[in-house]
């Protein structure tokens, strides 16, 4: 027996790989190891995107038990539609809020890119396209200012974009002229694109497989190359369960929103926009400077990263999706009015961002958190509207629930320095 507990023990006492040495990296065996791993996490502080999720589900199952109308096809394909718009502003509210920093002039430069166009399209015959580009480089250009600024006068990210909330209202009235309004015809390319274009039928279901194909394929294939390299994986049982899971949800809802108009051309733009920054974020060397900074700024600086170069693409960032996201909401409207961006656009793109699970303090976030928090807040908005809910208390639940979601941020962040994550 002696012999035998001399030939078990050192088995037992094999070291780790060295991807599991590290508790940020943790991935245990099996599916009960990997729940296990995630329920670390949790109690740890690193809650991801778990309580907007949850929150989400209740939000839904409450307003569709006090009326049913709530989660009809019609109520949810226009959900989604007006949703995307306010999404895209914060998509680039969550890049900027990654670094630390914050911008809260999203709502005048969405509204005085929407009149450049409006104004080019209408007033001056210019060509859907050239107009459209125009008024995205409105915020391209604004987004250089602010970079140039900040980087070079020092002049806080909150006092530029405070200044640019004044500058560019009063831009948006100089560029309306003395009309105040512009119209924009229902037969333009962008108001057809934002209003009244809808993937249906077979194309709808074909589009839902080929999306959970892409993204069983790519869980494969990162498995894969973890396996190559000798690290550790997920079981491959999980990336199957995963996608299975995303295919019948998804076909769930195509069937339902098929009753009605669809998927919105409009959405999915901002599906595959919130896609492709979080693959840039997870993925590229920009991405992971970027957290970098903002977890730590001077480190970042010692440790080789062109600091100045990532706070530049991220103003320019956040200041090109605003405009993009105003050129989108003026087609949607088929106007440009004096109070175009300036009425509760920031508020709602910075709630959604932060509401989302993107940290106040920098250095933690994804691109789904715009996807997520903008649904929460047009659910709230909706479900306000269908049980017949003044106005104005949508304004103080948004921003109860902001508070809510701040404090969790915060008692995560500290559960999380507790706990060594960081």
């Amino acid at each position: 027996m002696a012999d035998i507990k001399e030939v078990e023990e050192p088995d037992a006492a094999l070291p780790l790989p060295a991807d599991l040495s590290d508790e940020r990296l943790i991935h245990d065996q099996g599916l009960a190891g990997y729940a296990k791993a995630f329920g670390n996490r949790v109690r740890g502080g690193d809650l991801g995107s778990l309580p907007v999720v949850i929150g989400l589900v209740v939000i839904l199952v409450g307003f569709y038990l006090k009326n049913p109308a709530f989660l009809s096809s019609f109520t949810v394909v226009s959900m989604m539609q007006f949703a995307a718009p306010v999404g895209i502003i914060s998509l680039g509210i969550v890049v900027v809020l990654l670094v630390g920093e914050i911008d809260l002039s999203v709502g005048s430069v969405s509204g005085l890119a929407g009149a450049t166009m409006a104004v080019l399209l209408v007033y001056h015959s210019q060509p859907m396209l050239v107009s459209l580009v125009c008024g995205i480089l409105v915020g391209t250009a604004i987004g250089l200012l602010y970079a140039v600024l900040y980087n070079y006068v020092g002049v806080p990210s909150f006092v530029i974009s405070l200044g640019g909330l004044l500058a560019f209202q009063g831009a948006l009235l100089v560029v309306l002229g003395k009309n105040g309004t512009v119209n924009i015809p229902n037969t333009s390319g962008i108001a057809r694109f934002a209003r009244n274009e809808f993937v249906t039928g077979a194309a709808a279901y074909v589009m839902v497989l080929l999306i959970a194909a892409a993204y069983l394929g790519a869980m494969l294939y990162g498995r894969s190359r973890r396996t190559s390299a000798g690290l550790s994986a997920v079981p491959l049982v999980l990336p199957l369960v995963k996608a299975g899971l995303l295919l019948v949800g998804l076909l769930i809802v195509t069937w339902w929103i098929d009753k009605d108009r669809g998927w919105s051309y409009l959405w999915l733009l901002f599906v595959v926009l919130v896609v492709v920054m979080d693959l840039a974020l997870r993925r590229t060397t920009w991405g992971r400077h970027l957290f970098a900074v903002g977890g730590n700024e001077e480190a970042s600086r010692r440790s080789g990263i062109k600091v100045n170069r990532v706070y530049v693409s991220v103003f320019v960032l956040c200041s090109t999706l605003a405009a993009l996201g105003g050129v989108l909401a003026a087609g949607q409207n088929t106007a440009v009015t004096q109070s175009t961006g300036t009425t509760d656009t920031n508020l709602t793109a910075i709630a959604a961002a932060v509401i989302g699970g993107t940290s106040l303090f920098g250095g933690r976030g994804s691109a789904y958190s715009a996807m997520l928090g903008i649904l929460v807040l047009q659910a709230i908005q909706t479900g306000l509207n269908v049980i017949g809910v003044a106005s104005e208390v949508r304004f103080i639940v948004t921003g109860a629930v902001l508070l809510l979601a701040v404090a969790i941020d915060s008692i995560s962040r500290r559960a999380r320095s507790s706990s060594g994550r960081g």
